[in-house]
């Protein structure tokens, strides 16, 4: 039989199986986990021979789970995996598997333990790697998973079906909503989720898997070798993935089935993302409570000798690594003292996300880093900028702006990125608030206020003036700072794992880069404090407006002299808060002239 194609020309409307080419949706059988398994699934599709045959004889995806009742809502054990053969594979992990891993044994000697089998009539091997990946990737960022098995990360490359995938999977996860929306919430939640963007289960782009792959022989080699404090240097701007290429080599490398088990550890010097790292790790088995193995560089340098080296360090957001010594850290080099700890210390770095003295870099120190790297061929450069869904053109409008410090005319983005300057705090908030309805939430996620830190802030230490918080204040409006309203017991323990952003009270506070750094928002509301100034046709950054000490603060160099490096710090401090926005950035300026020149350009561009 013979169909025309969107092209007018006559096409077969079956495929080489005989089966029709219109595209069905996946079918899911749940049964019990079992010995029965295969006579289970055999009694339920019986009225189908065409969905009885996709399931028993054709490759398939599936879900085994149970559940624990807690006082509020249910927790989930969950192992996704994927076959050939159903049967032969749930006989493998009721038999087989339990003598040699506890969760399998776990698995095999809980009661009412369910399985979810996924079929689909174009599922070959690859299509059926890529949905189990994918439902990692969900799983892995539900609330109530709180431990999910597997032991492979499976995204494929382009296969005959891959154009499939995005659609199916889409079809199956409503069609797993309907049937437990707890465990498999909304699309649109999950992917809001902090963990959800620093998951190690994203598909990955051909520059982050080549580096992947690099990097993994790089390693290889340095361990067989016996190598000691090697570096790795992978450096790259604001959204070029960074995160997702690290979180997806400490899932590696944490995987790995080696005769001898490594000893990897990854640390963050930033407390939000920590969190969210501890969760990851927990959740996928890679590291326990309390063991240290995500955990804050200090706390690994005071408690490992570099007399007994680990394996391999992996470090996120090394710009914010300290290059002094501060009170529980008594080195001079946080970097320095990693690399004496290990055989090899991988490093994500961006110089314009260093945002304090303590982390400040000397020019000569820096060069010789990387040309170190560089003289190992250990040196990784990510180019691509994938965070702000914008034209090249709008992209280069914010770096102009921050560090050539010229502002030219706003470019009209063909993509739909909304850059606009908002008249008043006032217009700035509502125009947040607007994206944050439920309706809004779903189809675009989370979006906040942001302020560089040009208004005082003392943590744990109420104002003098009678305020009962810290606030961001311009004229009659004000908003507390970032981690300030109060919350009940029950919030706090909802929120206990969320970070700044997604915690729902956030919406009435205004964030800075300490709590906003290295996350994505979909629009962002930016107030330009009074240290960002317009003079002269450039912009100017100044000090005294600013109460971020950490960065006016003097440095002392190597030489024991003294340098203001605030021009720079302050520079990077714009530079985080205005990439921040996925889909649309929000602008609102004090200084009278910078506000001026914007609404300039905005009112130029309105009539372009």
């Amino acid at each position: 039989m013979k169909i025309k194609a969107e092209n007018g020309n006559l096409i077969d409307a079956f495929n080489r199986e005989g089966r029709s080419i219109f595209m069905k949706g996946p079918i899911v059988e749940e049964v019990k986990y079992d010995h029965n398994v295969v006579s289970s699934l055999s009694h339920s599709l019986e009225d189908s021979d065409e969905k009885r045959e996709l399931i028993m004889d054709y490759p398939t995806d599936y879900v085994i789970y149970y559940s624990k009742k807690g006082k509020t809502a249910n927790t989930y054990e969950v192992y996704v995996g994927e076959t050939n053969n159903i049967g032969r594979r749930t006989l493998q992990h009721l038999d087989d598997d339990p003598r040699e891993r506890k969760d399998w044994e776990r698995l095999a000697n809980v009661d009412e333990v369910k399985m979810l089998v996924i079929g689909h009539e174009h599922f070959n091997k690859s299509l059926t790697l890529d949905i189990e990946n994918r439902l990692m990737l969900y799983l892995s960022s539900v609330d109530a998973v709180k431990k999910l098995n597997n032991r492979r990360s499976n995204s494929q490359n382009k296969y005959y079906t891959s154009t499939e995938m995005e659609k199916i999977f889409t079809k199956l996860w409503r069609k797993l909503n309907k049937q437990n929306q707890e465990l498999f919430p909304l699309e649109s939640i999950i992917r809001e989720k902090a963990i959800f963007k620093a998951s190690p289960f994203h598909s990955l782009t051909k520059e982050q898997s080549v580096s992947r792959e690099r990097i993994m022989d790089k390693v290889s080699e340095a361990l067989k070798e016996e190598k000691r404090g090697q570096l790795i240097f992978v450096e790259g701007e604001a959204g070029s993935g960074k995160t997702v290429l690290l979180s997806s080599l400490f899932y590696l490398l944490s995987t790995l089935e080696t005769d001898v088990s490594m000893r990897n550890y990854l640390l963050v010097n930033h407390d939000q993302q920590l969190k969210v790292y501890q969760e990851i790790a927990v959740k996928l088995g890679l590291t326990k409570k309390g063991d240290g193995a995500v955990s804050k560089p200090t706390h690994f340098i005071n408690t490992h000798s570099p007399n007994d080296p680990v394996d391999v360090i992996l470090v996120d957001e090394a710009h914010l690594l300290w290059t002094q010594g501060k009170m529980s850290y008594r080195g001079e080099n946080q970097l320095v003292d990693l690399l004496k700890r290990a055989r090899v210390v991988i490093v994500i770095f961006d110089k314009h996300q260093t945002l304090t003295t303590e982390e400040y870099w000397e020019d000569s120190e820096m060069d010789e880093l990387r040309e170190s790297a560089k003289r190992q061929n250990n040196l990784i450069q990510l180019r691509n900028q994938m965070r702000m869904d914008a034209d090249p053109e709008t992209v280069e409008w914010v770096k102009s702006m921050v560090y050539d410090r010229k502002l030219s005319n706003i470019p009209k983005d063909s993509r739909g990125y909304d850059l606009k300057i908002m008249t008043s705090p006032e217009n700035l908030e509502n125009e947040i608030r607007k994206h944050v309805s439920d309706k809004e939430i779903k189809e675009n996620g989370l979006s906040r206020m942001l302020a560089t830190y040009d208004w005082k802030y003392i943590q744990q230490k109420h104002p003098d003036n009678g305020d009962e918080y810290w606030n961001v204040e311009i004229g009659d409006w004000k908003k507390a700072w970032n981690l300030q309203l109060k919350q009940s017991k029950e919030e706090k323990r909802n929120n206990k794992s969320l970070s700044w952003a997604e915690q729902p009270q956030t919406i009435n506070e205004v964030g800075s880069t300490y709590t906003i750094q290295g996350f994505d928002l979909n629009y962002s509301g930016v107030i330009i404090g009074p240290s960002v100034k317009y003079r002269n046709g450039r912009i100017i950054y100044d000090p005294e407006a600013s109460f971020n000490s950490k960065a006016i603060q003097n440095r002392t160099l190597k030489d024991h002299s003294k340098i203001k490096v605030a021009d720079e710090l302050l520079a990077n401090e714009l530079n985080v808060l205005l990439t921040r926005g996925m889909r649309g950035l929000y602008i609102y300026a004090v200084d009278e002239e910078l506000q001026s020149k914007l609404l300039q350009l905005q009112k130029e561009k309105d009539y372009q």
